[in-house]
């Protein structure tokens, strides 16, 4: 066999990368804007929480079964979003899910009409609004996630994962500025609180993506009218030959023992997220911060540092294609920065600090985590199995709320639920450091465009 030049390959290397830089701009700016605005429905809650309380008259433990009843509606309707998405195509699918959890997410703003309407108590329609909010979102995340399957081969996921899951600290961070002005600002206007036009104002943002969503986004490689035919064969090419060897049949998934490590591995360290997102602003007034506008303020400084350590964690990962120390490290980082977080919580500026190590490490290790699935599955084992992780990982949106709440209970003081959650990192950390060196290998990355050309040429 001849042999190819070294300079011919590296052309055709270069040619590759040009075509899926076309297709991270044609694709993940409408899915970044997405999970931006998903975002900002999903967490607002805890803003909403400094006056909603004292206006419906719910305890903290009312507060935090609202919160994390959303995770149960989530959980049941994740498989079944992820398999009909997969069979319908994502342009459809997402569609539908941004205009519904729109509608829910701004009708959480009137539970206390909708409760006398329906002739029962407040809390029971906040109970049931939240967890209808789940059913609606459910599939979205691991949707995407799949979707990203559909274009990119593993060992190039992330990046476009750091790039997509940049909405995270992107939208916490907006979010407690956009929440905590809102809050104050629009206070008393027409007879509504703060918080009540917090929720209405940013359901927005929801149904104009789903407008763009249905208008420019398309369901894979074969429908991307911007693609020529010889791009499609490279970037099929590329996929077919990442497939190899992964589990591909529905029956694989739920009796994998790999599937289930990264079941585990989700499902702690999200606890450690969840929690810190939920009650954040809480951790933070417990500092003696009052105002929400500052509060918003504050909550900007963790999410907008931890932006720049997740991209900076996942061009390194990328670049070295290592992918257990960082994932783990972040993990450890994470829970050190909650346990002095809580030791230091009297005192604001060292809580803050130290509760930005804390979201710098979990959110670092959310890219290189969700790099994982697709290093075990392909096609329809795909779909189901990352709605299955995505599922029962995000059930730690119930733990991470309850756990907090049970320690305020319990002790009279906040902080000490953070303890538990930062043993979730740690315990994640581990169960990482666990993940078989087999699972983590680097494909062939260093196959060439020339290759999938030959295929079309004998096609």
């Amino acid at each position: 066999m001849q042999r190819v030049p070294e300079q011919t390959q590296t052309q055709d290397l270069a040619s590759e990368d040009r075509l899926y830089r076309k297709v991270v701009l044609r694709t993940l700016p409408i899915l970044l804007l997405c999970y931006i605005a998903a975002y900002l429905d999903r967490v607002n809650i805890g803003f909403a929480k400094l006056d909603m309380l004292g206006d419906l008259q719910f305890s903290n433990t009312v507060y935090a079964l609202g919160a994390s009843v959303f995770f149960w509606g989530y959980f049941i309707f994740e498989v079944p979003s992820n398999l009909l998405l997969h069979r319908y195509g994502a342009r459809f699918w997402i569609t539908r899910i941004m205009i519904t959890w729109a509608m829910v997410s701004m009708a959480v703003a009137f539970t206390a009409p909708l409760a006398q309407f329906f002739q029962v108590e407040a809390s029971t329609m906040f109970y049931v609004l939240r967890f209808l909010l789940g059913v609606c979102e459910a599939g979205f995340f691991p949707g995407v996630i799949l979707y990203l399957n559909y274009w990119f081969p593993t060992y190039r996921q992330s990046r476009v994962m750091s790039g997509f899951l940049v909405a995270l600290p992107i939208s916490l961070t907006l979010g407690g500025l956009l929440s905590g002005w809102l809050m104050t600002a629009m206070h008393g206007v027409h007879g509504l609180s703060g918080w009540q036009w917090m929720l209405l104002i940013e359901g927005l943002p929801s149904i104009v993506m789903a407008v763009v969503v249905f208008t420019c986004l398309c369901d894979g490689i074969d429908s991307a009218k911007w693609l020529s035919p010889e791009e499609k064969a490279v970037l099929k090419a590329n996929l077919r030959h990442d497939g190899e060897g992964k589990a591909s049949r529905l029956g694989e998934v739920f009796f994998n023992p790999r599937v289930w490590l990264l079941v585990l591995i989700l499902l702690t360290f999200n606890t450690g997220f969840y929690g810190l997102a939920f009650w954040m602003p809480s951790i933070i007034k417990s500092a003696g911060i009052i105002s929400p506008l500052h509060i918003g303020l504050l909550t900007a400084i963790p999410y907008g540092t931890a932006l720049v350590a997740m991209l900076l964690n996942a061009r390194h990962s990328n670049r070295t294609g290592e992918r257990r120390l960082h994932a783990a490290i972040p993990a450890f980082v994470g829970g050190i920065g909650l346990i002095l977080s809580a030791m230091f919580a009297h005192s604001p500026v060292l809580s803050v600090l130290f509760l930005t190590l804390a979201a710098s490490g979990v959110l670092s290790l959310m890219p290189i985590y969700w790099t994982l699935p697709g290093s075990v599955l392909s096609g329809v084992a795909a779909a189901a199995g990352i709605g299955m992780i995505n599922a029962f990982g995000n059930l730690s949106g119930f733990t991470g709320s309850m756990i907090t709440a049970m320690a305020e209970t319990l002790t009279g003081d906040i902080n000490n639920g953070t303890y538990v959650l930062a043993l979730c990192l740690f315990i994640s950390g581990g169960l990482i450091l666990a993940i078989p060196a087999a699972m983590l290998g680097r494909p062939a990355s260093s196959r060439s465009a020339s290759d999938a050309q030959s295929e079309l040429a004998i096609s």
